[in-house]
C-alpha cells in the first residue's frame, strides 16, 4: 500500500465518531440476516472486507464464529481490535490484493466496506472486479458470500447540491462534512462506485461465482427485497461452486 487512499483521510477524522451515525445502528438485523442466508454457524470462519471499527465482525464473533477483519485504515483497524470479542482479529490491509485461498466459510463486504470505495483519483479500470476476484479466491468450495453495493437507479435520482454522477465510470462524487469525536467538523471527498443489478450479476459471474439473490436493501433493513429503484443498496448473495 504504498499510495494512501482517499478513505484513509476520511477515518482518521472519524474515529470511533463513525458508530454514532445513524446507518451504523441496525447491525444485529443485518447480521442476523445474513447468519441465516450464508448458513452460517459457531466454529465457521467468516473474512469481513473493508471491515472498518469491526461492528459486524464483533457480532458474529459474539456468535462463536470466527472472524477475520480486513481495512485499509489503520485508524478502523486500532478501534476495531480495542474491546474486540474472542474470535475477532483485524489486519490492515489492502481490499484490492487480498491473497487468502480457500480459507472461509463465507466472505462479507458491508456498507460499502470495500466493494464499491475502490474508485477515485488515478484508480485503474474496474477496481472493484479485484475485490471481488479476490473475496472469491478467499471462499471454500461451496460456501456464500455477502455484500452490499451502491445502487445506480438510487444515485442519479438523489443527486443534489454539489454532487456529480460520472456516468463513463458510474461513480458519485460528493464532498461531505463529518464530525470528530469532539464534535470537530470537517469536510472530505468521497468517491463510490455505483451498480445495475445487471453490471452485478455479470461481474458475479466474471468472478467465477453462482449468483444466488440479488435484493435491493438500506442499512439495518436487510430483506428479501427484489430491486427496486427507491433504496440506496443492492445486496448479492452468492456461492462458490463446489
Amino acid at each position: 500500500m504504498e499510495e494512501r487512499h482517499w478513505f484513509e483521510d476520511v477515518a482518521d477524522h472519524l474515529g470511533e465518531a463513525y458508530l454514532r451515525y445513524s446507518f451504523t445502528k441496525g447491525t444485529d438485523q443485518e447480521v442476523g440476516f445474513l447468519v441465516e442466508e450464508l448458513g452460517l454457524a459457531s466454529g465457521m470462519r467468516v473474512l469481513d472486507v473493508g471491515c472498518g471499527p469491526g461492528r459486524h465482525a464483533h457480532a458474529l464473533a459474539r456468535s462463536g464464529i470466527e472472524v477475520v477483519g480486513v481495512d485499509i485504515s489503520e485508524r478502523f483497524v486500532d478501534l476495531a481490535r480495542r474491546d474486540a470479542p474472542p474470535g475477532a482479529t483485524f489486519v490492515r490491509g489492502d481490499a484490492r490484493t487480498l491473497d487468502y485461498q480457500g480459507e472461509f466459510d463465507a466472505v462479507i463486504s458491508l456498507c460499502q466496506g470495500a466493494f464499491g470505495l475502490s474508485d477515485g483519483p488515478g484508480s485503474p479500470v474496474d477496481p472493484d472486479g479485484s475485490v471481488l476476484e479476490g473475496m472469491a479466491r478467499a471462499l471454500r468450495p461451496g460456501r456464500r458470500l455477502a455484500l452490499s453495493a451502491f445502487s445506480a437507479y438510487f444515485a442519479v435520482s438523489h443527486i443534489e447540491g454539489t454532487n456529480t454522477f460520472d456516468a463513463d465510470r458510474g461513480v458519485h462524487h460528493e464532498v461531505f462534512e463529518v464530525r470528530d469525536e469532539e464534535g470537530r467538523t470537517a469536510e472530505h471527498p468521497a468517491w463510490t462506485t455505483c451498480f445495475t443489478p445487471r453490471e452485478l450479476r455479470l461481474m458475479i459471474a466474471a468472478a467465477g461465482l453462482d449468483l444466488l439473490a440479488l435484493w435491493s436493501t438500506e442499512p439495518g433493513d436487510y430483506a428479501r427485497r427484489p430491486p427496486d429503484l427507491d433504496h440506496p443498496e443492492f445486496l448479492v448473495i452468492a456461492r462458490r461452486p463446489a
